[in-house]
């Protein structure tokens, strides 16, 4: 971690030096952008069991909405800092399991339903309220659309809505029993402040990005050390 500080401290400085030497940049300090991101994710939990891994099937995914305030570093213009508010949602699908959020147990409990009823297509969501911090480089800020751009930075959140949704109860025999939705919502379990780790890199509006949990998902105690990863396509603009 000391390394990769000392390089990005190296780093910034050498750009600095760089850019204060180049000319024609013009006045980009008002010249911001990126002020809208829009992410969707493919979602994996870090830590997770194998008794509760292999009850996770389909395709986890989560979506990000954020709207960010750019401010361009005056001598330096490839470097800006953005921060804002955003919405951060995640959702993991499982086969013949139950997670009982509204349980009064002093720990989680996570239900194994390979020989009872159970729902056919069965998920845990969350939601957070979010405040995303990035350290962005651009590195041709007079045509930053038809630049390559790369951003680390780190979210913090607070947690909205937690819930669970079963659809269409079938037996043992996977044969339906009754068609409706059933959906219980509780942050009981749930740490309710969600920090994360991001990181990003593209070409004009279009970039890849990468987003880590550093505390767990859940309280200390109560269930696994679970901590969520998202990768995927981030479209910015504005």
């Amino acid at each position: 971690m000391k390394k990769l500080v000392l390089f990005v401290v190296a780093f910034v400085s050498v750009s600095v030096a760089t850019a204060q030497k180049k000319k024609g940049w013009g006045n980009l300090a008002d010249r911001t952008g990126d002020h809208i991101m829009l992410q969707l994710s493919y979602d994996s939990w870090m830590g997770v069991p194998d008794s509760i891994k292999k009850h996770m099937k389909g395709f986890p995914r989560g979506a990000n909405f954020a709207v960010m305030l750019d401010k361009r570093f005056k001598g330096a213009p490839q470097f800006s800092v953005a921060f804002g508010v955003g919405v951060g949602t995640s959702s993991m699908y499982f086969t013949k399991y139950d997670i009982e959020l509204r349980s009064n147990n002093a720990k989680l409990p996570f239900t194994n339903l390979n020989n009872l009823n159970h729902f056919k297509k069965y998920k845990l969501a969350t939601a957070y309220l979010e405040i995303p911090l990035e350290l962005r480089y651009t590195f041709d800020p007079v045509n930053e659309r038809k630049s390559i751009k790369a951003a680390i930075g780190i979210k913090v959140g607070t947690m909205i809505n937690a819930h669970t949704k079963g659809k269409t109860l079938q037996d043992n025999n996977d044969k339906t029993l009754y068609s409706y939705t059933e959906k219980e919502s509780s942050s009981h379990f749930f740490n309710s402040t969600r920090i994360a780790a991001t990181a990003r890199v593209g070409y004009g509006n279009f970039s890849v990005f990468g987003s880590y949990q550093v505390n767990n998902l859940f309280k200390d105690g109560v269930a696994p050390p679970v901590k969520l990863l998202q990768i995927g396509l981030c479209i910015s603009g504005l």
